[in-house]
């Protein structure tokens, strides 16, 4: 069955070992985050948890981090799926997406809170890089809605704290979610933006998704889920939100009010720059009985937000080149983890059919996605084992030859900081595709006869040598072999 909710999740990964629990006191200001960058920058993807915190000083609310976005391990449960198979079912999902049911009764209402009641300062909301970032950050599911076609959206964008009651929010130029307020504040209204805390697991994984404009986010995790995500309409504002949400908070953007937001440690692991952004004046908090409150990490990757980012946004570019480009020869996408929404590093596996096709799947996929670098590689090769990538470009890839350059590349409110601007010029940025398909006839492998080589498994076992797992690097070899 599908999860009903966060904590559905949450059972589900404690069973696997992949929850921890901590039960001593924190200070949001700073040991939440410092404990999770030490999980990600110091222990391997598969040993990786989500981390609990369930006495949170200043707050009788607890706080969780890193649930989701912990490893492939983690996704592929918040999916009910195996890491392998984590694309198979986001190519199911945006290909059969699912429309949302309203329903009048919530679990994320059953407690209401609205005008001074409505106060941040009763949720543990953490500093995400301490003694950086000047206040803490709301780092979650923001909605929004359209005012001339009702189409709602959803996306990541951090609010930082500015007081009880106020908030500035990060709508950055050219993304939806600053579209949508627009199309009220234009008009000198405010604009409805909900924060959703803790939503089930595949409504957070759409959110992340980099999908068509107007394309609602919402079928998406319907798809993902295999049936109707249940929303409901919020209390003080004209939005629809999930109904099943540890918590939900309710605001207006302001017309013409604008803070300094930042700066804060972003997903390219450096600090931003400051830079005025819309205000939000909190209209209501709801929430279930004992909530538990969920913000994700980021900052210096490998983080949670990077993790969830490339491991969904595989998905969607091999949709887009199967479906919408069709082209079928293409096996797999995958995207190293550390991409953030933008940049990162994108890797093809494509069944060549002609002079150039690696190189033309590349161009595609650098001209319609954020991905900063593509390399394309034949369909034998393990595109998730770095070691057989590396292998590929050392034996199958001339860079004089297979190397596309694209230059001035404009990349949005400054998130390349190898082109940080100066003096308050932005740089333009470029990708590179490179094509490391082989192209001429080699010679055979190096390896044994695959025969000889299943035979001398009998004789490792024979020696009493240690068991192995066969990667999937060395079957594709031997098969070749």
């Amino acid at each position: 069955m599908a999860y009903r909710d966060m904590r559905d999740f949450l059972a589900a990964i404690e069973q696997r070992g992949k929850l921890r629990r901590i039960s001593r006191l924190v200070d949001p200001a700073w040991e939440p985050a410092c404990l999770a960058k030490w999980m990600f920058q110091a222990m391997l993807p598969h040993d990786r948890f989500g981390l609990l915190f369930e006495n949170v000083k200043g707050s009788a609310i607890k706080l969780m981090t890193g649930v989701l976005g912990a490893s492939e391990q983690t996704y592929a449960v918040a999916l009910q799926t195996e890491p392998a198979r984590i694309n198979e079912v986001w190519l199911k999902a945006l290909r059969n997406p699912i429309p949302p049911r309203t329903v009048q009764h919530a679990a994320s209402r059953e407690i209401v809170l609205v005008g001074n009641d409505a106060n941040l300062s009763a949720l543990p909301i953490p500093v995400w890089t301490p003694g950086k970032d000047p206040a803490p950050y709301l780092t979650t599911i923001v909605v929004t809605r359209n005012a001339d076609t009702n189409t709602q959206n959803m996306g990541v964008y951090r609010t930082q704290v500015l007081g009880n009651r106020r908030v500035v929010v990060n709508l950055s130029p050219g993304r939806q979610g600053t579209q949508n307020c627009r199309t009220f504040t234009d008009r000198g209204r405010p604009a409805p933006i909900a924060w959703i805390i803790a939503a089930e697991p595949v409504v957070h994984l759409a959110a992340v998704a980099n999908l068509p404009f107007g394309q609602d986010e919402i079928r998406v995790a319907g798809g993902l889920k295999g049936e109707p995500v249940d929303l409901v309409p919020a209390k003080t504002i004209d939005l629809l939100v999930p109904a099943n949400a540890e918590m939900i908070i309710e605001g207006e953007i302001v017309p013409g009010e604008l803070e300094p937001e930042g700066p804060f440690g972003e997903f390219a692991g450096y600090m931003g720059p400051v830079e005025p952004r819309p205000v939000a004046r909190i209209t209501a908090i709801t929430h279930r009985r004992e909530p538990i409150f969920y913000g994700y990490s980021s900052q210096m990757p490998p983080s949670e937000s990077t993790v969830l980012q490339s491991l969904t946004n595989a998905g969607v570019i091999l949709k887009m080149l199967r479906d919408d480009v069709g082209d079928q020869s293409v096996q797999d996408v995958y995207v190293d983890l550390t991409f953030g929404g933008l940049m990162g590093h994108g890797i093809v596996a494509i069944t060549p059919q002609y002079p150039g096709h690696g190189r033309r799947v590349g161009r595609i996929v650098a001209d319609t996605s954020p991905l900063k670098r593509v390399t394309v590689v034949d369909a034998d090769v393990d595109i998730r084992d770095p070691l057989h990538v590396e292998w590929a470009l050392n034996s199958r890839f001339n860079p004089a030859r297979d190397t596309v350059i694209i230059d001035e590349v404009y990349f949005p409110i400054h998130m390349d900081p190898s082109i940080r601007p100066s003096g308050g010029v932005a740089g333009m940025g470029s990708k590179i595709v490179i094509d490391a398909t082989q192209k001429i006839d080699p010679g055979p492998f190096s390896l044994p006869p695959r025969e000889t080589m299943m035979r001398a498994l009998e004789t490792w076992r024979e020696a009493g040598l240690p068991e192995f797992d066969i990667p999937k690097r060395a079957r594709l070899r031997v098969e070749k072999s």
